[in-house]
């Protein structure tokens, strides 16, 4: 019986832990004023519609032999 009880202890603990743990997040992100999230939302924008450089045909052609590898490696 005093295992159950330990066990049931031990749950709560994280339990609470875990509520603390998200109540400290939920502040941090609503310490954020707008201005800040308008500013990170258009820095992440930017960044997703950089565009990339291409790659050189050589690495290309390297991915293409290593998926064809992988894929004979399964069979």
């Amino acid at each position: 019986m005093r295992l159950w009880k330990l066990l049931g202890l031990a749950g709560l603990a994280g339990v609470a832990a875990g509520g603390a743990v998200l109540a400290r997040n939920e502040r941090q992100r609503r310490a954020y004023t707008p201005d800040d999230v308008r500013s990170r939302l258009h820095e992440r924008h930017a960044a997703l519609t950089a565009d990339p450089e291409p790659a050189p045909p050589a690495e290309l052609a390297a991915g293409r032999r290593h998926r064809l590898a992988r894929l004979l490696r399964r069979s």
